[in-house]
């Protein structure tokens, strides 16, 4: 029984999700992203909740289908949140600096380093 496969998957408002002829197609605010499901894996919509469930108990069905599940878990958090990488600095003598809307200065050593041409968050940078 696979643990990932069958946890189900909250669709936030503001997304929506298709399911037609074994393609997911999910949309919303940060864009719009569409799979194909392999065989033998049905994806169900019931209100604001996903199920990913498998044909039968074979070996390969078991791992196609905790794969498709986080397949779509990943598109859902990806058309909400979009793609974020944080960043800890831990020690003395180490600092991040924002430097206008696309620059961060990093000093991790003997020199500073700049990196240019980011996106950074809205986020305070602590």
């Amino acid at each position: 029984m696979s643990r990932v496969g069958n946890a189900p998957i909250t669709i936030p408002d503001g997304l929506s999700v298709e399911v037609s002829a074994g393609t997911v197609k999910v949309s919303g605010s940060q864009g719009e992203l569409s799979k194909e499901m392999p065989e033998g894996i049905e994806v169900q919509v019931q209100e604001s909740v996903v199920t990913v469930s498998r044909n039968d108990d074979s070996r390969q069905q078991r791992s196609l289908h905790g794969l498709a599940r986080a397949l779509v878990n990943n598109m859902v958090e990806g058309v909400s949140n979009g793609f974020m990488k944080e960043l800890n600095i831990v020690g003395v003598g180490y600092r991040a600096q924002a430097k206008g809307n696309n620059a961060l200065e990093l000093a991790l050593g003997f020199s500073p380093v700049s990196y240019t041409h980011l996106t950074l968050p809205t986020k305070r940078i602590v």
